[in-house]
């Protein structure tokens, strides 16, 4: 409402008939408006009412109104009486509905549910008069009232109690915050709160073609109608570039934009366009391709020709090829090449088939980068052809076959190949008898075998002896008793002798040992007549004893895990370590249900993990009910130690059985691909979850998924394992908000060499040291209490709702500052004990920090007592209120009995502490009453210390 504007009657309802009186004036520009005044100081007890008209505040909460008028100078006024004032009262009324102009009884005037809004005194009055009436000096007094929340509108109302005055104009407004495009996120038009002090959220979504970078994307919106604040934001998708900060263009023809963010289109690069517009990528012209490893914004290149110059060198079964680059290298620097060799029966290129697996390559038979390759251990006599391809990072692309270049080539007689190894078959105190396997490569027909031996104390061929043998086994007769002998042979083809195999020794028995020898076979001789009396007994025997034991043996295996109980109760379980096994692949069957893969179906992929692809799936085991599970898979093409690794964690997982831990179903090792098996959890990691519901839970809530946390690093600790990776992003988070601990991974070491220090797994994953114990960081002393300090961390990140640790500080910034006893503010809206437990976690004295059960009790009284979670501050609670600090808690001193805080101190055995509080101005008993806990520690009291003395 604004009368500056009105010409006609403005028909306000005034109370009694001779009190306000409208009338037609002027404003200090003499412009015509409509007034309002009265002048009723001659006359006692004034009590005049002016009430306007209905006014709709829609959904306005706070009201201003802005007053402009004059007021008579009370001592200007002759013969006035003593009543005059220079003052007025401004009202207001909630109603859904307009006050009838009927309303003039004087009951209803002293009875109505007015709302005082001020007592409005003038800065100026005026006195003078001159001959063209009265010199005004105009006063304009704003004020606000509210919140508004009991009707759709209101009146105001003014009230005189004897002034001399005139209201020249009343405007009635609120204030809200425009409409605006910031940071590429459209906000609503948003009306300021309650109070000039409030601050109202205001939910962002981003411009059309552009995409949401941080989330939640919101401003806040102030008292006085300005947005402030901003949190997240949005930026262009790829296609499309920023123009003039509020809108997102389309790439036009012939370029494109492959990337969201504030970049600009591009130019397509060489031997590539775009027809349309909003391209993320230009396609390559015919011929030509881009790699796997290949940016959106390189170049398109083609496959390379053929080699050039192919030659060999034959050396009986080996093959020397060596060629030159080709001409063509379609314009990349990836250029390799491949040699594939084939055997021939014949001329004819159908009659060839490949390699056999024996044949060896030097320095390999892919992606070779020199132009030259050894083959080794070819047949002799034999055929062969070579092709060398040229390949380069787009070969894959092209439809067609990588360019080659051909070479015949027929290998020579070659000697035979070495011996692999020697048997002993007897031995006398006289003579050895000998046997071995023929070469693996005979290369033709043996002839022969020669056997070298020498005495093990001559320690030299010079004088060794040497026999042949046209089979494959010799007795070397003519030996000296218990002497060991060196023994090596070698066999020959027409094309002559191949390499000796490698010494071995063997032993000749003493006169003794094969006299012993001798009887113990006559004896053997006798006793197998009375064994054969036995044997069908013992057999009989046998059988009824494995059938009782077979029915005792576990299901899954002959082996039960066997747990070091030392130091525990009886029948508590300890972790074992897996890579103390010494077969890795034991420890999976000890600990992990081998399960069918014909019971697992895959459905989609969900993820990708530090080993291959992560699946959602259904597991159907025989006889029970189908679940949903996650799969984890070993990708193709795995060393050894990367399956042991793998299959690591399922060793670990198998051993804990507790519902806060993520439990594992199972594995699937007898076939391919191998998986890892465990329960399905529907919401994902912890942190990226809080995130997607930013403020959508209770305390009460987030206190009982802490408490699933706390719980389960409990069953941990008593098992004495130490997790050294608890963080919001590996707790997972079930349909019915079960939080579990998981990532059970390898142990991981420090790196020292780079400025900004973090963890890395053996594996190569990096672990910020946001989360890590200030000990581990300098010692790497992991243990149950480190893990405490981690489980603040989490406990900071779920009040936070997912928010990054120490927001943008770098590690090496982080580790500083913990190192001078920063630590992590509470978050907002998180409860003061609470925040209490994290400063607790992170004690820099390890021994100092509570243990995991101490932490689920804690919490577990906080979700009896609900009103020790009181949220909407971030400050310490005062000293005064027991569910908030221990000094005050029952058991604590009676203040009353005290006569100084020296006294307070005695009471609590913390008078080391009194020049400490004495010198921070706390000198009264008063004031220790006010203390709180941010001033004791401030002061440098611990809760720890405070809790050991109350």
């Amino acid at each position: 409402m604004d009368t500056r504007t009105a010409t006609a009657e403005l028909g306000w309802i005034s109370f009694p008939a001779n009190g306000w009186e409208e009338v037609s004036g002027y404003d200090e520009n003499l412009n015509t408006i409509r007034t309002y005044q009265v002048c009723n100081v001659f006359e006692p007890s004034q009590n005049n009412w002016l009430l306007t008209t209905y006014i709709d505040r829609r959904a306005a909460q706070r009201i201003y109104v802005e007053i402009r008028f004059t007021v008579r100078d009370c001592a200007s006024i002759p013969s006035v009486l003593g009543s005059c004032k220079e003052t007025f009262n401004l009202y207001y009324l909630e109603t859904d509905r307009t006050v009838s102009e009927g309303v003039k009884g004087v009951e209803y005037w002293a009875n109505a549910p007015f709302l005082k809004v001020d007592t409005i005194a003038a800065d100026e009055s005026f006195s003078q008069v001159d001959f063209g009436g009265r010199l005004m000096k105009v006063n304009t007094e704003v004020r606000s009232f509210g919140p508004l929340s009991k009707g759709r509108g209101f009146h105001l109302a003014f009230q005189d109690l004897g002034a001399c005055m005139s209201l020249l104009a009343v405007r009635v407004f609120y204030k809200k915050c425009p409409s605006v495009v910031q940071n590429f996120a459209f906000f609503p038009e948003t009306l300021t709160g309650a109070e000039s002090t409030s601050l109202v959220i205001a939910r962002g979504s981003c411009i059309p073609n552009a995409e949401e970078v941080d989330v939640p994307i919101k401003l806040y919106c102030n008292g006085d109608g300005e947005w402030m604040v901003p949190i997240g934001s949005c930026s262009c998708k790829a296609g499309y570039e920023p123009d003039n900060g509020n809108v997102c263009r389309a790439c036009p023809q012939g370029t494109f934009k492959s990337f969201q963010g504030g970049g600009l289109c591009q130019q397509c690069p060489l031997n590539s366009r775009s027809t349309i517009e909003a391209a993320t990528l230009c396609s390559c012209w015919n011929g030509f391709y881009r790699g796997d490893m290949d940016r959106p914004e390189d170049v398109c290149t083609s496959v390379p020709s053929a080699p050039r110059n192919l030659v060999s060198v034959v050396n009986q079964t080996s093959v020397l090829l060596e060629w030159h680059t080709p001409r063509d290298t379609g314009h990349r620097a990836d250029l390799s090449y491949n040699v594939v060799c084939r055997r021939c029966i014949s001329n004819e290129r159908r009659a060839c088939q490949p390699c056999d697996d024996g044949v060896v390559f030097v320095p390999g038979k892919r992606r070779l980068k020199d132009t030259m390759a050894e083959i080794s251990k070819l047949r002799a006599h034999t055929s062969y052809t070579f092709d060398v391809q040229a390949i380069n990072g787009v070969s894959n692309k092209s439809p067609y076959p990588a360019q080659h270049l051909s070479i015949n080539i027929t290998t020579n007689q070659a000697a035979p190949s070495v011996v692999p190894i020697m048997h002993q078959v007897s031995s006398t105190s006289r003579s050895f008898s000998l046997s071995w396997p023929p070469p693996e490569q005979p290369n033709g027909i043996i002839l022969d075998y020669e056997i070298r031996y020498f005495d093990k104390s001559q320690s030299s061929h010079l004088n060794s002896s040497v026999v042949q043998s046209e089979a494959p086994n010799m007795v070397l007769e003519g030996l000296r008793p218990g002497t060991g002998y060196v023994v090596q042979v070698r066999a020959r083809t027409v094309a002559g002798y191949g390499a000796y195999s490698r010494e071995m020794l063997f032993q000749t028995l003493t006169d003794d040992e094969y006299k012993s020898e001798l009887g113990q076979q006559l004896s053997m001789i006798a006793g197998s007549l009375v064994a054969g009396v036995c044997i069908v007994s013992l057999v009989a025997i046998a059988i009824i004893c494995s059938r009782r034991r077979q029915l005792k043996e576990s299901l899954y295996g002959d082996k039960m895990p066997q747990y070091n109980t030392g130091g525990t109760s009886p029948g508590v379980k300890i972790y074992i370590d897996p890579f103390t096994y010494e077969d890795p692949n034991e420890a999976v069957r000890e600990f992990a249900k081998e399960i069918d893969p014909s019971c697992v179906k895959i459905e989609e992929v969900v993820g990708s993990g530090e080993f291959g692809e992560v699946y959602k799936g259904r597991l159907k085991p025989v006889g029970k009910k189908e679940i949903s599970v996650a799969i984890k898979t070993l990708k193709v093409g795995y060393s050894e130690r990367q399956r042991r690794d793998f299959l690591s964690e399922a060793s670990i997982m198998g051993q804990f059985d507790q519902p806060n831990i993520i439990r594992l179903e199972g594995v699937v090792t007898k076939s391919r691909p191998t998986m890892i098996i465990t329960e399905m959890m529907e919401n994902g990691a912890l942190d990226s979850f809080l995130r997607q519901n930013d403020g959508q839970f209770s305390v009460i809530q987030l206190v009982g998924m802490l408490r699933g946390i706390a719980s389960g690093m409990r069953y941990l600790a008593e098992m004495s394992y130490v997790h050294r990776d608890l963080a919001a992003r590996n707790i997972l988070v079930n349909s019915n908000l079960v939080c579990k601990v998981s990532d059970f991974g390898l142990s991981r070491y420090l790196e020292e060499d780079t400025s900004d220090p973090t963890y890395t797994s053996s594996l190569g994953g990096k672990i910020p040291v946001r989360w890590t114990a200030p000990e581990a960081i300098a010692y790497r002393k992991f243990t149950s209490a480190s893990d405490v300090w981690s489980y603040g961390i989490v406990t900071w990140e779920v009040m936070a709702y997912g928010e990054r640790p120490y927001w943008d500080m770098s590690n090496q910034d982080v580790i500083n500052a913990i190192e001078q006893d920063f630590r992590l503010p509470a978050p907002m809206d998180c409860p003061v004990v609470l925040h209490q437990l994290m400063l607790d976690c992170w004690q820099k004295d390890r021994n100092a920090r509570p243990k995991f059960p101490d932490i689920v009790s804690m919490l577990d009284k906080m979700i009896r007592n609900p009103a020790s979670l009181k949220a909407g501050t971030n400050n310490m609670a005062p000293l005064s209120s027991p569910s908030h600090h221990p000094l005050l808690d029952r058991g604590a001193p009676d203040l009353s009995r005290l006569s100084s805080v020296e006294d307070w101190l005695a009471a609590l055995k913390m008078t080391q502490y009194r020049d400490s509080f004495l010198g921070s101005g706390f000198t009264s008993l008063p004031l220790v009453t006010q203390i709180t806990a941010e001033d004791l520690q401030r002061i440098g009291v611990s809760l720890a210390d405070t809790r050991r003395r109350s």
